[in-house]
């Protein structure tokens, strides 16, 4: 197939471009390669990109663009002609969203009423999202259910992305575009984001600088590998939303609809604490922390846990990689892309020196 993959300079679209080239799909990407985390990890990704598409079968395409800019998008649409769109461009972040909440506004809105536009008008077959298990908010019922209401998100990035469910749902039964949501749970692995902890836990362990842990370390997450959800992101986008028959006016369930629209968990569905979390960090590294321990953050959910039986019923399958693996695969990455030796003055002699990601 031939298949547009916006945001495929990041984490997660970066795997997924990646992932479709190896399995022989043409793959475009758009991408605007901002520097709200340090390009050159982005840079990084699409050289890779570049070498992967090289060896496969399928034709690559990168685009540089803002999807805020109606008119790059609506070129990008009239130049081909896709079987799926993948859209997993966003401006991330939970904190950043208390600082620059325009800045979601031009990314999370505005870019995506231009990726639905475009959906509608080229009679695209399935556009599959990234939302965010940040959607729930407030619910303390677990484990999170796309059954439950999301209504109360706690920060601007959740609501942002509680909007695109409802802005797609809304095109779904217009329409007849088909729509799924993937709302995604704590997303590590190799190639990660510099500003989310796993990154800047082992940047500062490496260093000798204490770690901030935020509500004393007592919360628990998800955590899911980036392999689970790419998996999880393909199986979706290959088999198309429908209308749910039995749909029920009188008692709507939220998940789906009388219209080509669906909601989906992505998630490990085995939540631990930071805590445990920080140990595996530890042990990868062979390395203790030095630890400061913080109040909640505004704007942090206390626990998450994802129930990911829907997205095993539906596309059949369930995410398992174990967080203790997972942090061994990331810190491997992580010492080979820094060029990282494994004495622990040379690492911190390192990062120092070569490694600039600090959030911009």
């Amino acid at each position: 197939m031939k298949i547009l993959v916006t945001g495929h300079a990041g984490f997660i679209g970066f795997h997924t471009a990646k992932r479709l080239l190896e399995r022989g799909d043409s793959v475009v990407g758009i991408d605007n390669v901002n520097d709200y985390y340090d390009p050159t990890i982005k840079e990084s990704r699409l050289a890779l990109l570049d070498q992967t598409a090289a060896q496969a079968s399928g034709r690559y395409i990168s685009i540089r663009a803002n999807l805020a800019n109606q008119k790059a998008v609506a070129q990008c649409f009239d130049e081909h002609r896709f079987d799926r769109v993948i859209h997993l461009a966003a401006q991330a972040g939970v904190r950043y969203s208390l600082e620059n909440p325009l800045s979601y506004v031009e990314s999370n809105l505005i870019g995506f009423t231009n990726i639905l536009e475009a959906c509608r008008y080229a009679s695209i077959a399935h556009l599959t999202y990234a939302s965010t298990s940040s959607v729930y908010g407030a619910n303390t019922r677990m484990p999170f259910s796309e059954h439950q209401g999301a209504n109360h998100p706690l920060q601007f990035y959740a609501a942002t992305k509680k909007a695109n469910e409802m802005m797609a749902h809304s095109y779904s039964h217009l329409f007849g575009l088909p729509t799924t949501g993937l709302r995604f749970f704590t997303v590590y692995g190799p190639w990660g984001r510099p500003d989310m902890a796993l990154f800047k836990f082992a940047k500062k362990i490496l260093a000798d600088e204490p770690i901030q842990i935020f509500n004393y370390g007592r919360h628990t997450r998800d955590f899911t590998y980036v392999d689970d959800i790419v998996e999880g992101v393909i199986r979706a986008s290959d088999d198309i939303a429908t209308s749910t028959q039995e749909w029920n006016s009188d008692c709507p369930d939220p998940a789906n609809s009388s219209a080509p629209f669906r909601l989906f968990n992505i998630g490990n569905n085995n939540p631990v604490t930071i805590g445990a979390y920080i140990e595996a960090i530890e042990k990868a590294l062979g390395k203790k922390a030095i630890k400061e321990l913080l109040p909640l953050q505004p704007g942090d959910v206390l626990d998450t846990y994802a129930d990911s039986s829907e997205l095993e019923a539906k596309v059949g399958y369930k995410p398992s990689m174990p967080v203790s693996q997972g942090v061994e695969n990331f810190i491997s990455w992580y010492r080979d892309y820094y060029s990282l030796n494994k004495t622990a003055a040379e690492n911190a002699e390192k990062i120092i020196n070569k490694a600039s990601i600090s959030l911009k």
